[in-house]
């Protein structure tokens, strides 16, 4: 019989040609060994896991052998990029800069007026999360491209947690310190997971049900805007669809004003129009950058010099002057709203966490640059934080602004604090202008930014892809319209969840045949040519073996062998003698796993079967001979490959087969 492994585990460095002469002297096909990898050290071991679960970028990897002044430089420039990149600044880039801050705060001043709506705020607070958390993000973002602010996506789930605890209307102080305690703990929560590096967190929430989460938020915020466009006044509170229609459709004859939905349809056409433009020809992406704001211009003059408020036309009438009051004062962090504002800014942040984690990627990809996510969320993280007390709400990277600012060249997060200007003279000197401005105006402004949230080409392509990815999808998506914001997310995420799981514990296994001419073994269902070998059966086991999924393992390979069984049985062939488990893409073994197997082989043992394994990896071996499983099954049963199994178990089949 072949030995594939010495009897002795120290001796497993013998030579290998003296091993293939001994075997060719013995008239046996040779075979190569699988060795037995060396004994680590426990605590090395452990190190090591936790090095590459947590610092698998090797962040350390710059401070070695450097000065202490050196290093004390690096950490700076770890913590403020901009002490890294802004030495090598110059006018050039000034330039891009420039033009790029002043197209997304022409696009940003519109859009955060009517993104506060959305979380039930004051319309100075969307612009008051424009300026602070910006700069602070310039200083301390790696990201040359992400626009800082308020989201629609991120403002309509915050007004609707907030609006489940604190009515805004009657308690309108209280609301808004729970929405700045909120955005403490969701930028206390996003600097955490960079500082403990538990960014991986937010990637257990797939792309599937974040691009049916994003769908299905935007219906619900376009929906949401049918109170301004139609200049509705008495208007559910409720975000899923079929009450929102209700309350549409209750007072057709009732609120609905056509001096109001007349300014809207046409504006919404325009910024429509000018977004078409944007897209069809790149060169005129401003377009589409400064339409809102030239819609906000025109509506507002109209509307004073025809005094249409008068006539049922409902404006945005009063928005406080002046900066960003301090709001450290307002925060609770103590009393029974501390637990809620946890709660809730720990949701919002993870969301606008992920959010500006897609954004940064896709733009970094784009621009060839790498982006540390870690860094991201302590400065997203310290952004939130610095807001919150000086009242802002969550803000987070722009998908839309981001856009515009990578179409305008910006070069550095120096458009961001450009930004950040025109937003400081628009709170000290424009914002009484806005009082005639038309909420008609907002709603088409958020209506127009949201459509490109629903990505139905990429809902698509996960239908071509993945089946169970894209119930993940539609789950997301119609949780969110027909129910809430909240219930689409805990949909997402459960399916997300329920995806992992699924595939943990009901792990794909496969029927392998060889490759005629080759020594290669292969699914047969994917090569149809690929022929089984007289009285041996190949499965390949594709995961870990984990407690979770070790019997179905072990029960599916026994189903394996008796179809195999029936079928020679029909075919009147021989019986099977030897089950040989592919074993390379077991890429781990637990205790569980290891009881699993000694019942296979005691199962295949009454039938008269042979277990054998073929390729184990360096962990699954070494946990093999720790539990004394190779002595069970002798170690004369376990090969480098699959040719060589066949070539021991089988001489007579295996004999058409190239050497290996």
């Amino acid at each position: 019989m072949g030995h594939s492994v010495s009897d002795d585990p120290e001796a497993t460095g013998m030579d290998i040609e003296t091993h293939h002469s001994q075997r060719h002297a013995d008239n046996i096909p040779p075979v190569h060994k699988v060795r037995l990898p060396p004994r680590q050290n426990l605590v090395k071991e452990i190190a090591a896991r936790a090095k590459e679960t947590f610092f698998s970028d090797d962040p350390f990897r710059p401070f070695k052998d450097q000065t202490k002044s050196r290093k004390l430089l690096l950490g700076a420039q770890a913590l403020f990029p901009i002490l890294e990149w802004g030495r090598h600044y110059n006018l050039k880039k000034l330039k891009g800069d420039v033009i790029s801050g002043l197209t997304i705060a022409s696009l940003c001043i519109p859009q955060d007026i009517g993104y506060a709506k959305l979380a039930n705020l004051p319309p100075q607070y969307g612009l008051y999360s424009s300026f602070v958390p910006p700069l602070v993000y310039a200083f301390m973002g790696s990201s040359r491209d992400i626009a800082i602010g308020p989201v629609a996506v991120v403002s309509l789930l915050l007004g609707t947690l907030l609006q489940g605890e604190i009515d805004s209307v009657t308690h309108p102080q209280e609301y808004l310190r729970l929405a700045f305690t909120a955005t403490f703990f969701a930028g206390v929560t996003q600097a955490a997971l960079g500082f403990l590096r538990l960014g991986f967190l937010i990637d257990f929430l797939s792309h599937a049900a974040i691009v049916g989460f994003m769908g299905g938020a935007a219906i619900t915020i376009a929906l949401q805007q049918l109170k301004g466009f139609l200049g509705i006044k008495h208007f559910t509170k409720k975000t899923d669809i079929i009450s929102v229609m209700q309350s549409v459709w209750g007072t057709v004859n009732d609120e609905w004003n056509w001096q109001t939905i007349l300014i809207g349809a046409v504006f919404l056409a325009f910024l429509l129009f000018a977004k078409y433009i944007g897209k069809k020809k790149k060169k005129l992406f401003w377009v589409a950058a400064i339409a809102p704001l030239i819609s906000v211009v025109v509506s507002t003059f109209f509307v004073y010099i025809t005094r249409a408020d008068k006539h049922g036309v409902q404006i945005v009438k009063h928005i406080k002057k002046g900066i960003n009051p301090p709001s450290v004062d307002q925060i609770y962090f103590s009393g029974d709203f501390l637990g809620k504002g946890i709660r809730i800014g720990v949701v919002a942040g993870m969301i606008a966490l992920t959010e500006a984690a897609a954004i940064g990627r896709t733009f970094a990809a784009m621009k060839d640059y790498h982006l540390d996510g870690n860094k991201e969320m302590v400065a997203l993280g310290v952004m939130n934080i610095a807001g919150s007390m000086t009242s802002c709400y969550v803000a987070t990277g722009s998908f839309s602004r981001s856009a515009v600012n990578y179409m305008a060249g910006c070069q550095t997060a120096v458009s961001n604090i450009v930004m950040s200007g025109v937003v400081f003279l628009t709170l000290e000197l424009i914002t009484p202008l806005f009082k005639y401005t038309p909420n008609a105006i907002l709603s088409s402004i958020i209506i127009s930014a949201v459509i490109g949230l629903i990505d139905y080409e990429a809902a698509l392509l996960i239908w071509k892809i993945d089946k169970f990815d894209f119930v993940a999808c539609m789950g997301a998506f119609f949780g969110v319209v027909f129910a809430s914001v909240e219930i689409g997310l805990l949909i997402a995420v459960s399916i997300s969840f329920a995806k992992i799981l699924l595939q943990v514990t009901r792990p794909r296994t496969a029927l392998l045949g060889n490759l005629p001419h080759t020594s290669i073994y292969r699914n047969i269902e994917q090569y149809p040519d690929a022929r089984k070998v007289p009285g041996v059966l190949v499965v390949r086991v594709d995961s870990a073996i984990y407690f979770s999924n070790c019997n179905y393992v072990r029960e599916r390979i026994l189903r394996w062998l008796e179809d195999e069984e029936e079928q020679l049985k029909v075919e009147g062939q021989a019986r099977i003698q030897y089950l040989i488990v592919e074993m390379s893409p077991v890429t781990d073994i637990d205790t569980g796993g290891i009881h699993a197997l000694e019942e296979l082989f005691k199962s295949l043992q009454k039938r008269e079967i042979q277990l054998v394994f073929a390729n184990p990896g360096q962990v699954v071996i070494d946990k093999l001979y720790a539990s004394k499983l190779v002595d069970l099954i002798g170690q004369d049963w376990i090969f480098l490959t699959v040719a060589d199994a066949v070539k021991t178990c089988s001489p007579k089949a295996a004999g058409s087969l190239p050497e290996v």
